[in-house]
């Protein structure tokens, strides 16, 4: 049986580490532009990449909030599509599995 407590401060940890970094990257969007146009040039090209980053963590907490919430209600750990237990070594890999390997592998071949 998978240990959910070890998932869920896993999962926790990794929600404040985003958090932080997603505070990190909200200062520095914020932060006064240089006056030097060549410099500004430089800054917008760093702000469209921080903001990338950004959105990627924003999904990526989505993600782990739900993984709690289904830790909460008893599905966390279980396939989504075949109703499998998910292996402990793929939720290590990705905390927020909702797919066993196998479904996973189909799904990603577009055979499922």
């Amino acid at each position: 049986m998978t240990d959910l407590s070890h998932f869920k401060k896993m999962i926790e940890a990794r929600l404040v580490e985003l958090g932080g970094r997603m505070q990190d990257i909200e200062t520095e969007l914020e932060s006064p532009k240089p006056k030097d146009l060549g410099d500004q040039a430089i800054d917008l090209e760093d702000d469209e990449v921080l903001e990338g980053i950004g959105r990627v963590s924003q999904k990526e907490v989505a993600l782990l909030q739900n993984a709690l919430a289904e830790i909460a209600n008893g599905s966390y750990g279980f396939c989504k599509k075949c109703g499998g237990p998910i292996s402990e070594a793929r939720l290590q890999a990705v905390l927020y599995a909702v797919l066993c390997r196998d479904c996973a592998q189909i799904a990603q071949s577009g055979k499922g």
